[in-house]
Formats: structure tokens, C-alpha cells, sequence
């Protein structure tokens, strides 16, 4: 279904559409996870996965942007805000609305260069220090 022209977004941060591979990492557990980021904004990500996760959890995420032929990894900790079932094909996983909780301050340019070359402006805080 498309939407018609008139029809306002009402989300306040532009979504970019990417296929990109993550890594994420419950913050409670060793073992690592994959999945896929299907979009990304300047307060979060949505990823889909087959790993089953409760809302309100927080992980580690590591996401891999291709650059030519070098990969820039980005990490980041989210909180789940969001669950809903997604089906592929034949297979049934879960897609996730991420949070940014934390970016680290030596990923923030990466991401906001990344943002930068599809968006007029950036806005993306720096990790608080402890």
C-alpha cells in the first residue's frame, strides 16, 4: 500500500532505508547474536533478527558500514522500545525499534557522517561521561 502525497510522517527524525549486517550482544550475556539493520535514524535503528528479546532490554550493538572496500564498525548500547513478529519467506524472526542509549564518543563521527551525506542536519549527543 502506498501513501498518498497528502499524508504527513509523523515521525520526527527521517528514516534511511540500508541492508547492513549487526552484531548485538545482550549486556547479561557472552554470546553474540546476528541480524540486519533495516533502518536508521538519528535516535535509533530498526534490525531484524531471529533472537526473541523483551522490551525494555538493553544491549550492545555493533553495526558494520561498507566504505569502499573497508568496513566501518559502529557500536552503540540501544534499549528495545519495540517488538513485533516478521516473517521472511518461510522463516519467522522478530524486528526490533532500538533506542540509542549510548554511542561512544570515537563512533559519534562515523555515525553522523554516515547521517550527514542523506540529511541537511545532524543532531546526535555524545555518550555521557560516568
Amino acid at each position: 500500500m502506498r501513501r498518498s502525497s497528502g499524508v504527513k510522517e509523523k515521525r520526527r527524525h527521517r528514516r534511511i532505508l540500508i541492508n547492513v549486517p549487526v552484531d548485538f550482544q545482550n549486556i547479561d550475556k557472552a554470546n553474540v547474536s546476528p541480524g540486519l539493520v533495516i533502518n536508521l535514524s538519528q535516535t535509533g535503528f530498526l534490525i531484524r533478527t531471529f533472537e526473541d528479546m523483551p522490551i525494555g532490554k538493553r544491549i550492545n550493538i555493533k553495526v558494520l558500514f561498507p566504505k569502499g572496500f573497508e568496513v566501518a564498525n559502529f557500536s552503540a548500547v540501544v534499549e528495545i522500545v519495540w517488538k513485533d513478529i516478521c516473517l521472511w519467506e518461510d522463516w519467522e524472526g522478530y524486528q526490533y525499534g532500538l533506542k540509542f542509549i549510548k554511542v561512544l564518543n570515537k563512533d559519534l563521527p562515523k555515525l553522523k557522517h554516515f547521517l550527514s551525506n542523506r540529511f541537511e542536519s545532524v543532531e546526535i549527543s555524545p555518550a555521557p561521561t560516568a
